[in-house]
């Protein structure tokens, strides 16, 4: 597999496991019964933009012909992520099926790749479950199943505890000197100081730094939009409150100002930015 370049898109995450020495070291972690694989086994099949609000996939690798995997890292835990890995997994068959010419319609059935789906999850929340299922979502039996292996850092020091560690190191750093390139800076220090990546930060520090600073300037961006739509949903609330000139007006704007903010927003972004429960917010978003 031949490196690839960095976009302007990618996390330390899509970044650091599109380096062929690290997709193999991330394949082996995940089995190291295949011993005789080679670099030059694994393509990637990240995908981009799989869906209208131009989200994609972390990381899509497949092995010779025999199996996908697609790995998406989390540093907030969400039950959700079953159904976007169904997505992400239909596309990515899509395009093997168009790559390979396979013809779904005749007799003989085809023959893809299996998948396995991962989510690392680099967040403080104890008691993850191991695995999140699709049918969870639809509370029951169901024609579709998605199963997702949830990956915590496990204390062997592989290279996935390595990067999980070193994002929780950086979380630290930002709690202290706020999402900048001083904490960035701090993190790298400390994590090469505790042997945690240090091959991976002292030979791609430049790189390192220029992926974060876009996510800061991207998150600062964001934050500034999150606000706005804040103070506009406010303000279109206030004003249904006082119309109707009752408290239930006041609590129907609240509502109104959470759903119009749900167009534009993660409910767990909304919760964060209001102050209200993420039962709630997420509540308002079902209706």
């Amino acid at each position: 597999m031949t490196e690839p370049k960095r976009e302007i898109k990618d996390s330390i995450f899509t970044f650091m496991f599109k380096q062929p020495e690290y997709t193999k070291a991330l394949y082996l972690q995940l089995h190291p019964e295949d011993t005789d694989v080679k670099e030059e086994d694994f393509k990637l099949v990240t995908l981009e933009n799989v869906m209208v609000i131009g989200q994609y996939n972390d990381l899509g690798i497949q092995v010779r012909d025999k199996l996908i995997f697609l790995v998406e890292a989390q540093s907030t835990f969400s039950e959700n992520i079953p159904l976007r890995m169904l997505m992400y997994l239909a596309s990515t068959y899509k395009e093997y099926v168009t790559e390979h010419k396979l013809s779904l319609y005749r007799e003989k059935p085809v023959s893809i790749p299996k998948p396995e789906l991962y989510v690392v999850y680099t967040g403080d929340k104890q008691d993850v479950p191991d695995t999140l299922k699709l049918s969870d979502l639809y509370g029951g039996d169901g024609s579709a199943e998605i199963t997702v292996k949830v990956l915590v850092d496990d204390g062997s020091g592989d290279i996935l505890d390595q990067y999980i560690e070193f994002s929780k190191i950086f979380d630290k750093q930002a709690k202290t000197y706020g999402h900048n390139k001083r904490a960035l800076d701090e993190a790298i220090k400390i994590s090469t100081e505790r042997g945690i990546l240090k091959s991976f930060l002292e030979s791609r520090q430049k790189e390192v730094t220029d992926i974060m600073t876009t996510l800061f300037e991207q998150q600062r961006i964001w934050d500034i939009e999150l606000h706005n739509i804040a103070r506009e949903c406010r303000e279109e609330g206030l004003q249904q409150g006082l119309q109707q000139g009752k408290l239930q007006g006041a609590k129907e704007g609240v509502e109104l100002l959470i759903k119009q903010m749900l167009k534009n927003a993660a409910p767990e972004d909304i919760a964060a930015l209001t102050g209200i429960p993420l039962d709630e917010v997420k509540r308002l978003e079902g209706e």
